[in-house]
Order: structure tokens, then C-alpha cells, then sequence
């Protein structure tokens, strides 16, 4: 029965008379947004923030990493710093429910585990001036859902990867104000497809891969209210990719046949994707010689995430509208405490809640985005007056979401996500 039920949902298919990428929405932005953070976004760019849950990160200057955060805090850093390190990202995402409501199905670990390093530069050139260099990323992920899941012909595969060179200065204006911004030199690529399940032959409905590369820039300021209290904040602006590169499948191949054309192996297509801009407010208070506080709140413009368009010349001259998808800003809190448990030993911990990115109302399988708690701990060791090195441990508890989807061509699918994250990031920083 279920052979015959995903047959007829593939010629339903196989009829269309456009051509779709519904399958970069299924996923690239949809099943991995349960990974890290909201959509497909990355908080992943240092060990140091990663053990207090990024918590307060605009308005914090431990080391090099702080300009990816806030340029403006270069001030605070003396001399010619480097901190290089990586992060280990695990999550375990499922998804189960029922394909034309009597098919039941399941993925297990739809989303791939990762390693994302950094490495960032400051130098110190008088009193007043700093300047900087990092490379990380806030954007990427990786998912693949196995054969034998039935709603496969909703997406079966997606990445999303990139890569930013991001060059900044800050100036100190004086002892209580510095302002600091940068350009951001964005390298992105992804690939996305959907296939038939293996109960219905196993071939590719539709596959796309694509690449470019786009500008950006971000500005920041802090604010010394006095010795123990300050105040960062930072804007990091949209960035625009069309990932251009070439599709392919039975779908693509049924609408050429039917416009009377020989089908190619491939067909030259793209598709734009924006990085959305983000902002930070973030404050740091020193209590006592050893206790630290600080806290941050997070914003990214999902909102301008409203549809999906694709574009085949080949095959049509207007841009095929994928979906509507009715994204939200999303916002992110968090709580974090600094100790000083001995001249050389620093203990970290923070707690981070972090808003979904689509409503109830339009969570479906291609959004099953909720809402995650951040468990954080973390430390900080001095090797030696020039050496010191960072760790940080997070547990992530996403919300269990329900998900519904119905599609004249592809039928429906309602069921539900779940599923847990971990992380574990080292850095080593050197002051020369």
C-alpha cells in the first residue's frame, strides 16, 4: 500500500507543469533550524562565548574573537593578539509522522554534525587605533534524510556552508566611548535536493548546487559607564547571494519534454538567499573582584524571509515563486556569570533562550522551527603570561514542534520534530 500511495503522489508530481525548488525550503531552511540557532543561522564563533552561552558577547573583551561581535571592543585589547580554535557541533534532530495521513515514516539524525573553526587577529597600532582580521561564519548546515523516509519528495537533502573574511578597525574616542566597524567578504555555497523514497523507485526528483560570494559590513560602539559597568552594541547588515549553478531531475526533465524540448543532463538555474541582518545590545558588570555578570539580546531580521524564488532560464523567463513562507524575527536573550577562581583560572556559565523563527500557525514540514534552551559552561586557563586557552561545553533543548503540510501535487504530511543539541568548542589565544 505504501508503494502504491508514494507512486500516484510521483506522477502527481511528475505533472507539474513548473518547475519548483520547494526543495530548498524543505530543508536548507527548515529541517536545520533546530540545529543551532534560528533558520540556518550560526552563535558558533568562539569557545570563550560558547561557555557562557554567548551571553553578553557585544560588551565583552576576553580576546581577539571579540571584533566578530562588536569591532568597537578592540579598544579594550592591548599589544598584537591571535586566537585561533574550533567548535563541535552534534545534533540529534528527528522527524516522524504520517505521509496522506495512513503512511506512517521517520528520519532519525536528519542533521549532520559539524566542525567550525576561527581564527581572528588584532593589533594594536597606537593609544586610540585598532585594527583586526577574523575568519568564522554565521550561516551554515548540513541535513540528509535516509531512503527509506516516505516524504522524501518534500526534500531529502540540503547544505548551506559559508565561509567570511571579515577585516575591522576600532577607534577609542575616549576613556568612555569607542566605536568600531568592519566589512565582511561572504563565500557561500549549498546544494539541495528531493528524491523518490526507496518503496518508489529511489531516483532524483530534484537536485540543485549552487555559489557566489557578496559584500556585507558591520558597525559597533561601547560604552564605559564607569570601572565596573559597560554597554556594547552591534549591527551586522544583510547579505545578498545568488547561489548560481545547475538542477537537475525527472521533474526538470518531465516539463522540458513537455514543452517539447530534448531533456539535458542539467539545467543551468540559481536562486537567491539572504543572510539576514542581525543587532546586539549587550551589558557587562563586575560585581565583586571575582564575579561578573552579563547579559545580551539578540535580533534577526527572519522577516524578510517571506518567499522563495527560482530561476530557469531555460526552461521559463519569469522567476517560479517556491513558496510562501511567512517567516518571523526572531530574538534571543541571554544570562551569563564570569568567575575568577584563581589569578589564572577563569569559570564561565550562561543560560540563552532562543525565539523560533516561524509562528504555530505556519509550522509545517519545511519550517519546523521552535524554540531552544541553551545550557552553557565553560573555562578559561593562563598557560603562561602570553598563552591562555579557552573551553566550552552547551547542551541545547529544543522544543518538541508539530508540523503539517498539504500540497495539491504532493498530498500532505503532518508529524512532528524533535530533538537535542550538543557543543563542545577549544580556542587558544597567544598575546605577543
Amino acid at each position: 500500500m505504501i508503494r502504491g500511495i508514494e507512486f500516484q503522489r510521483t506522477i502527481r508530481l511528475m505533472n507539474k507543469n513548473k518547475i519548483t525548488l520547494s526543495l530548498a525550503a524543505a530543508l536548507t531552511l527548515g529541517m536545520s533550524a533546530n540545529v543551532m540557532a534560528a533558520g540556518f543561522q550560526l552563535a558558533e564563533y568562539s569557545a570563550t562565548g560558547l561557555g557562557r552561552a554567548f551571553a553578553g558577547e557585544a560588551a565583552m573583551a576576553d580576546n581577539a574573537s571579540t571584533q566578530f561581535r562588536n569591532p568597537a571592543m578592540m579598544t579594550y585589547l592591548e599589544g598584537t593578539q591571535i586566537s585561533v580554535g574550533a567548535i563541535y557541533v552534534d545534533p540529534n534532530i528527528d522527524v516522524e509522522g504520517k505521509v496522506n495521513g495512513v503512511a506512517p515514516t521517520k528520519a532519525s539524525d536528519i542533521a549532520n554534525s559539524a566542525v567550525i573553526p576561527n581564527l581572528y587577529l588584532s593589533h594594536q597600532v597606537n593609544d586610540q587605533w585598532v585594527v583586526g582580521l577574523a575568519f568564522g561564519t554565521n550561516y551554515g548546515m548540513e541535513t540528509e534524510l535516509g531512503g527509506d523516509y516516505l516524504a522524501t519528495g518534500f526534500g531529502n537533502q540540503a547544505m548551506v556552508k559559508s565561509i567570511e573574511i571579515n577585516p575591522n578597525i576600532a577607534y577609542k574616542i575616549n576613556e568612555q566611548f569607542s566605536v568600531g566597524g568592519g566589512v565582511r567578504y561572504v563565500m557561500g555555497e549549498g546544494h539541495f535536493g528531493a528524491a523518490l523514497p526507496k518503496a518508489a523507485g529511489g531516483a532524483d526528483l530534484k537536485y540543485m548546487e549552487g555559489d557566489d560570494t557578496a559584500w556585507g559590513w558591520q558597525l559597533g560602539a561601547a560604552w564605559q559607564i564607569n570601572d565596573n559597568n559597560r554597554i556594547g552594541v552591534n549591527y551586522r547588515s544583510a547579505v545578498d547571494l545568488t547561489l548560481e549553478g545547475k538542477a537537475s531531475g525527472l521533474v526538470y526533465d518531465k516539463t522540458v519534454a513537455m514543452q517539447g524540448k530534448k531533456p539535458s543532463k542539467d539545467y543551468a538555474g540559481s536562486m537567491d538567499l539572504t543572510l539576514p541582518a542581525t543587532a546586539e545590545i549587550a551589558s557587562f558588570h563586575q560585581l565583586t573582584n571575582k564575579v561578573a555578570v552579563h547579559a545580551s539580546f539578540n535580533w534577526t531580521d527572519w522577516s524578510s524571509f517571506d518567499k522563495l524564488e527560482a530561476n530557469i532560464p531555460s526552461i521559463s523567463s519569469k522567476p517560479d515563486l517556491i513558496k510562501e513562507e511567512n517567516w518571523e524575527d526572531n530574538y534571543r536573550l541571554a544570562v551569563g556569570t564570569t568567575y575568577q577562581y584563581t589569578n589564572d583560572l577563569v569559570l564561565r556559565t550562561g543560560v540563552a533562550y532562543d525565539t523560533s523563527a516561524v509562528s504555530d500557525e505556519h509550522r509545517t514540514q519545511t519550517i519546523p522551527e521552535t524554540d531552544r534552551l541553551w545550557l552553557s559552561l565553560g573555562a578559561g586557563y593562563n598557560w603562561s603570561q602570553n598563552l591562555s586557552f579557552d573551553a566550552g561545553f552547551t547542551y541545547i533543548f529544543a522544543k518538541d514542534a508539530s508540523m503539517h503540510e498539504k500540497d495539491e501535487q504532493l498530498g500532505s504530511f503532518e508529524g512532528e520534530t524533535t530533538g537535542n543539541i550538543w557543543l563542545v568548542g577549544v580556542q587558544a589565544n597567544y598575546k605577543f
